[in-house]
């Protein structure tokens, strides 16, 4: 059988891990990203590795990456700096306390391994750095973390190695169709010719959508993230809360990275001296992060700050991604619209992607991100629901 080429915009974890997956099955692959790997979304994000507090759509989808995490490094040949070592969100107040309670008693339907942890020393075992007015937490021992720049990069070395080509500091500016079918994108260098198209292209997946008669609907808040100086062995799960206003995590070099919930974007994205993009918070959302994060680590409050910066959500109705062959235009996926929790989900992502460049049904249930989805198209233009990032 002969196999599409097949060229993917954005080279976050879902465009790179899908080039991976691609490129190993022998298919000819090119990513084009303006910027270059993990440089938007992928590379701003807390890097969680979750399968607590997922929508259940998305509850297979994190099954099996985190089966695919657990071996990653081997596969790749490279250091993801993978931890499974948990995920806690904490209840605050009595009204979390029932939030929490709620989530585990449905997940654990579910078959999730996923526990309620009353203040005191089960919680305490496992983070004793957290503040004492917790009142409760649930406790997922199979969620953990990775570094994000690592994973991506790891996964870019690996389709290298099968073949793939990279074309970074190259804009893709258009899709172009003929006869009801994708046969080229239009860049900043000149037309890349390809049977298949994947567009993983995050919050630009619209600019190139939209001329073709297609839209996601999409809200883009930002996310302030904070990362201190390394610190001493102080939090081995990643942290959440019952209401997602804010998260934590403690990479493998000490440093603390932390985040804020979804806050209103100010509109502005910038580039930084080497030419990558850039988000700014303001002065308030640091001080809200500070103060929320502060609250259940109290630790964190000592700590030297080493980088602040922002990121960007593209925040669909749902919170779901739209993973789905694209309406009237043959050969031409799309990936977007990942909510902020896209991230755990990627190695996995990048192989139900796989299956439909190669034509092929994926393994794991994609219904619930159809493009033409109900609670897609029934709600566009309205905040989305709580949801999770990271």
């Amino acid at each position: 059988m002969t196999l599409p080429d097949v060229a993917i915009v954005g080279a976050g974890i879902t465009g790179c891990s899908a080039a991976y997956r691609l490129a190993k099955a022998g298919a000819k692959v090119t990513v084009v990203d303006s910027f270059g790997p993990a440089a938007m979304a992928s590379g701003w994000t807390l890097a969680g590795v979750r399968q607590s507090g997922r929508h259940p759509a998305e509850l297979p989808l994190a099954r099996r990456a985190v089966a695919l995490w657990a071996d990653l490094d081997a596969e790749l040949d490279a250091a993801t700096q993978y931890r499974q070592d948990g995920n806690l969100r904490l209840a605050r107040n009595p009204s979390e306390v029932e939030t929490i309670r709620t989530l585990v008693a449905e997940q654990s339907a579910l078959g999730l391994d996923l526990a309620f942890l009353e203040d005191g020393p089960p919680l305490r075992a496992i983070a004793p750095a957290v503040s004492e007015d917790v009142l409760a937490a649930s406790f997922c021992p199979t969620d953990g973390h990775a570094d994000p720049v690592a994973s991506v990069g790891a996964f870019v070395a690996a389709a290298r190695r099968h073949g793939a080509d990279f074309r970074f500091g190259e804009r893709v500016e258009a899709i172009e169709v003929a006869a009801g079918r994708f046969c080229a994108l239009r860049t900043s260098a000149g037309l890349l010719a390809a049977g298949r198209c994947i567009l993983a292209g995050g919050i630009g997946a619209n600019a190139l959508l939209e001329p073709l008669g297609l839209a996601i609907p999409l809200r883009i808040p930002m996310v302030t993230v904070i990362q201190t100086a390394p610190l001493p062995s102080l939090l081995a799960p990643v942290l959440g809360v019952a209401n997602a206003d804010c998260a934590a995590r403690q990479q493998t070099d000490g440093c603390l990275r932390v985040t804020s919930g979804v806050q209103d974007w100010h509109g502005e994205m910038t580039e930084s001296g080497d030419g990558w993009p850039k988000v700014e918070p303001t002065a308030a959302s640091v001080r809200r992060t500070i103060d929320l994060v502060g609250a259940v680590l109290p630790r964190f409050r000592e700590a030297r700050v080493r980088r602040i910066w922002a990121g960007l959500l593209d925040l669909t109705p749902d919170a779901l991604p739209v993973i789905d062959l694209a309406p009237g235009v043959d050969g031409l996926i799309l990936a977007a619209g990942f909510s902020g929790h896209g991230f755990g989900i990627g190695p996995a992502t990048g192989e139900i992607l796989r299956d439909l460049a190669l034509g092929h049904e994926p393994e794991l249930p994609i219904p619930a991100f159809a493009y033409d989805r109900t609670a897609l198209r029934g709600s566009a233009g309205e905040p989305a629901a709580l949801t999770l990032h990271g």
